[in-house]
Parts: structure tokens; sequence; C-alpha cells
């Protein structure tokens, strides 16, 4: 694991918000009312929740993003720094409501999420600090601030740093300007149908629809997460596939981010994409057997454990390669 190296950085670019998770047996058809058996309050976003699982894993992040300048959005802050990020980009916007979000959580692990974002908050990214870009090892973009995303996906690219966009359900023309400007693109299959202005499909559609953005784009990377499907991407002009362990769902909040995350962690460390994503999967899918979203990323220790029990091998501890062989190099 990046024996003797400076730790890896991850800049992490997108929403921010504070979720509040409760855990039913059922969500009720309207009107109606449940009782929760379990709750909690995280901050996250997509990317930063991203940054959070690749700091539990073993490297170093920063946040950029915006929140309102209440109190909430102070907390918001100091439980990203709590999390091991630098949020040092993350703007308090003058006047601006922080984000919030309520995510309802049922015994299958399916959830109905319903946020909040302020559409008074400044958009524009004119101060984030780009010189940065440079000094980072990858930056990892969200579609939830398509301006803030374009700048540092822009800045990424002249700067010959990978630029990896969490790609998932926007608006279509959102997700063709954000595209063209990643090395990495990993959609949701819920995403890349909504780039490619189809309805929900089969895996014959996820193939079809990954190999035309693939055709069409210069990324040097094209793949799709889908959920107990795994992760499906474009590789010498065919669709590979990682499988999903089988696991006991309790909640499946953030485990897309924590794929993000420990996909680019991987790639990183020289792990071909086969065994990038074969971590990845298995660190998202652990995630989904915690209730808690982002808080329940898994450790290094606890994935490489996890990891070696499924492969029937000693755990190795500190490698994000399994022993099969096969697929692209890395970053």
């Amino acid at each position: 694991m990046n024996a003797g190296r400076r730790p890896l950085r991850m800049i992490a670019v997108g929403g921010i918000c504070t979720t509040t998770l409760y855990l039913v047996e059922a969500v009720p058809p309207v009107p109606g009312k449940v009782l929760a058996h379990d709750c909690t309050e995280v901050v996250d976003g997509m990317a930063v929740s991203a940054a959070c699982a690749f700091v539990k894993l073993g490297g170093r992040a920063a946040a950029w993003g915006r929140v309102g300048d209440d109190p909430r959005g102070a907390a918001m802050r100091a439980a990203l720094r709590d999390a091991g990020l630098d949020v040092d980009g993350v703007r308090a916007v003058p006047g601006g409501r922080s984000s919030v979000a309520v995510a309802v959580i049922d015994a299958r692990g399916d959830r109905l999420v319903v946020p909040f974002h302020d559409a008074s908050l400044d958009r524009s990214a004119g101060w984030l600090p780009l010189a940065d870009v440079p000094r980072c090892d990858i930056v990892h973009a969200d579609t939830r601030w398509p301006e803030g995303a374009a700048a540092a996906l822009d800045a990424a690219r002249r700067a010959g740093v990978p630029g990896m966009l969490d790609a998932d359900v926007a608006p279509r023309g959102v997700l063709a300007e954000l595209v063209p400007l990643a090395s990495h693109v990993v959609c949701s299959d819920a995403g890349l149908f909504a780039l490619e202005g189809i309805g929900d499909g089969d895996g014959r559609a996820v193939d079809e629809a990954l190999l035309a953005v693939a055709a069409r784009g210069r990324a040097a990377h094209v793949g799709a997460t889908c959920g107990a499907g795994g992760y499906a991407w474009v590789e010498s002009g065919r669709v590979r596939r990682v499988a999903a362990p089988r696991v006991e769902v309790i909640d499946t909040l953030a485990a897309g981010d924590v794929f993000h995350g420990a996909f680019a962690l991987a790639l990183l460390e020289g792990a071909e994409t086969r065994h990038a994503a074969a971590f990845a999967v298995g660190a998202a899918s652990l995630k989904c057997t915690r209730f808690g979203g982002r808080l329940g990323c898994p450790s290094r220790d606890e994935l490489e454990t996890f990891l070696a029990r499924r492969d029937g091998r000693p755990a190795a501890g500190g490698t994000a390669t399994p022993p099969e062989s096969g697929g692209e190099g890395g970053l």
C-alpha cells in the first residue's frame, strides 16, 4: 500500500449535505406514519463521501464545496475535518442556507431520500484554489455542483492529473458537459441511462450505453456501478465485469460513493482495473452491511480481511490486488 511514498491525495468537489437517516421496517404509502428503530446523522455528499472512504482506506483528501454561513454549515465543516478531510476549500456562502436531507431506509436496505438545496446559494467557482490541483493525485467530482466540477476537472486535465467524475443521475445537459472533461467516467447505472437518454434497462442496455459513451469520448476509463450486479467497464472494446459478493444488506446509502473512493485509491496504488474494481466492490458491499451511510465504510484492515476470506486466501494486508490477473494497468 504505497509503502515508502507520500500518502496519495484526492481533491473532492461537489455537494455537501447534512443527512438524517431513519431505519424503518417499510416505507408506508402516504398519508401514513412509521416508527424508526434506529436513527443517525451524517455529513455527506457524493464526492465528499468518496473522499471520506479514500481517507479511511489509507489516502488523504481535501473537500471543495459550498455550505451556508449558518451554524449548520460550521458544524458540517467540523464533521468533515473530524473525518480526516482538509476543509480549507469549503466555502461558507454569505446569506446561504446549508443543504439538508432525510433518508428513510427500509428492511431491504432500499431508501427514500428527500434533499433540500438552497437554490440561491452562489454557484460560482471562481474562488476555487485551482493552483492546488497539480499537487494532488486525482480530482474527483460529482454532478451536484456543475460549475465547481467543470472548473476542477478542466484544471486536472490541463495539469495532467486524473479527473474522475461520479456521473450519477443529473440533467442530461449537465452530464453531457462534464463527461468530456473527465479522464475516468464512473457512472451509476441510472446515471448512465440518463446520459444516454434511455429508460431503465437490463445488463444489455448497460453494455450498449457504456460502449456508446466510450466510443464518442476521450476518457481513459468508462464504467458503471450496478448495485448487486457489481461493476462493469469498457476495456479493449468489450464490456468487462466484476461481480458483487452476496452480503446481508442493511443500508445502501453511500455505497456508490465508497466504491468511487476505494476504486480511485486502488488505481492510484497501481492496481489493474479488474483488481481495483474487485477492491472497490468489496468496500461498497461491506458498507451495505452497516447502517449509517458513508459511516459504514470499512477500514483497510477490515476490507483486506473480507477480501481474503471471500477469495479463500490469507489476509495479506496493505494491497489492493487480489490473486486473479488480467485487466488494464492503473492510472
